[in-house]
């Protein structure tokens, strides 16, 4: 993004990417408890967003690990111990609405991981290190990753617990399902469920929140 603030502390359309984000979740009903993964840099100006968010529900602050892995862990170790299912959801897509996630929520609670996804449209080229071609995957099989991404919750400790073990490093909780034969299912999403990531998707962001 190349500003000298957290992303999600940028603003898009008037308010504060995390704004966005946290009034969508708020938005689904089946969502119950929401943790705020952060850095503790960010931990005032975050809390200051919930209270003026007035929620229903409890928003707990949860202090974030040096990696996303690591800070998914904190997070699961802070969920409420009746705590059965749980939906991890990445703060810069502000973009995400209400039935995506209820969506997501509907086929975890039935027992399964899922992840929201958009099938690829464009043409994917695998590249070596060199800049040379490779090959071209069938884009009829490629997905791209969203989240919201949601699992039982003791299947994901025992998850993260083997990736612990393992010295796995992965990039998203799916990541680590596969690595252990389990199944998960996709959810096909918009692909306005954008992360925002460079001063473009802020653009973007704010065109889409306009045209809703």
């Amino acid at each position: 993004m190349g500003a000298e603030r957290n992303k999600l502390l940028l603003e898009v359309a008037g308010r504060p990417v995390l704004a966005w984000t946290l009034e969508a979740a708020l938005s689904a009903p089946v969502i119950s408890w929401i943790g705020i993964v952060g850095q503790p840099v960010d931990q005032p100006e975050i809390e200051a967003l919930v209270a003026a968010a007035r929620p229903d529900r409890p928003v707990v602050w949860i202090a974030g690990g040096a990696t996303r892995q690591e800070s998914v862990s904190h997070g699961l170790a802070a969920l409420p111990e009746v705590a059965e299912s749980v939906l991890i959801h990445d703060g810069a897509r502000c973009l995400v609405d209400g039935d995506l996630i209820a969506r997501c929520a509907e086929a975890v609670l039935a027992g399964k991981a899922v992840i929201a996804a958009a099938p690829v449209t464009d043409t994917i080229k695998r590249v070596d290190a060199a800049g040379v071609i490779q090959d071209t995957p069938d884009r009829a099989e490629l997905w791209g990753a969203q989240t919201p991404q949601g699992f039982p919750v003791e299947q994901l400790r025992r998850a993260h617990a083997r990736a612990s073990t393992e010295g796995w490093s992965v990039t998203d909780d799916a990541s680590l399902f596969e690595r252990l034969g389990w199944p998960v299912q996709v959810i096909e999403a918009s692909p306005a469920n954008i992360k925002i990531t460079t001063p473009f998707d802020l653009t973007v962001a704010a065109a889409v929140l306009a045209a809703r």
